[in-house]
């Protein structure tokens, strides 16, 4: 009897330290702007960046971007970026509560007011005025936007103001008269904001911040005569690299495993007194 039962408690361990767990809204849309695919470590799946209007870069891979888990760091290296408005346009087919996040980090200037622009929804709903990275993270720190809205009867429901809907969410990214307008990835999700995965506390992100070597971004802080970089004076770092991260190592699944270790133990010691 206390085999069988022993048997039941392996079965029951291993299927726990083996399924991932992602207790989030259920996401229909996520794509890694301006990078390839990548999982994250809650199981998102990120499609590689479709969009061809604007520029796709990885300048951003020689940071380490703070908030985030090395393994997901990618998401915010990589962008997209245009010298005039551009957009990504969205499916969506059902009625029900969403979540729009946006991902963002600040990977080429050292300073406020060098990079401002806004976030508008299907031409009408401006949902997010005057964003500037820097001022409000830093360099090289991860910065999501959370924006919710509701689809119902053919209608676009957010912040109090409604459109008619045709199925497809156009996000817009702004062009102001402070540079050019980016952002590093984009997930549309089922849900409410409190279903959305946070980022890490941003305690620290000054002090972080001052260890960058920014010697290579000197044309970064000469914005005395002009702050509006074009797409020629922009430094990239060539053309896209392959994802460091698409290969699995298996390291997401340490912790469950060692979780059901340390019951599993204990737990055969007291069957074994039975």
């Amino acid at each position: 009897m206390a085999d069988e039962r022993l048997i039941q408690l392996i079965c029951l361990l291993t299927l726990v330290a083996i399924q991932p767990v992602h207790g989030i809204g259920e996401v229909i849309f996520a794509v890694n702007c301006g990078g390839s695919a990548h999982t994250d470590l809650n199981g998102v799946h990120y499609q590689a960046d479709y969009n061809t209007v604007g520029i796709n870069s990885d300048h951003g891979l020689q940071l380490s971007i703070n908030r985030v888990p090395t393994p997901d760091q990618i998401l915010y290296q990589t962008e997209r970026y245009h010298s005039e408005t551009f957009s990504y346009d969205i499916p969506i087919k059902e009625d029900d509560d969403y979540v729009l996040i946006l991902k963002f980090s600040e990977v080429y200037f050292t300073g406020s007011n060098m990079k401002v622009f806004d976030v508008r929804l299907n031409s009408k709903h401006e949902v997010i005025k005057g964003l500037d990275i820097y001022h409000k993270v830093g360099k090289g720190t991860a910065h999501d936007e959370y924006i919710p809205f509701k689809i119902s009867h053919k209608s676009l429901l957010i912040n109090d103001e409604s459109s008619p809907f045709k199925g497809v969410l156009t996000v817009e990214f702004i062009k102001g008269h402070l540079d050019n307008p980016k952002v590093n990835a984009i997930v549309v999700m089922k849900g409410q904001v409190s279903d959305v995965p946070k980022l890490a506390p941003l305690a620290g992100a000054e002090e972080a911040d001052k260890d960058f070597d920014d010697d290579d971004d000197t044309s970064d802080t000469n914005s005395n005569t002009d702050n509006t970089q074009t797409p020629h004076s922009r430094k990239l770092s060539g053309p896209p690299v392959v994802n460091p991260y698409e290969v699995d190592d298996g390291s997401s699944y340490v912790v469950p495993i060692a979780v059901a270790v340390g019951v599993f133990i204990p737990t055969v010691f007291f069957l074994c007194r039975l």
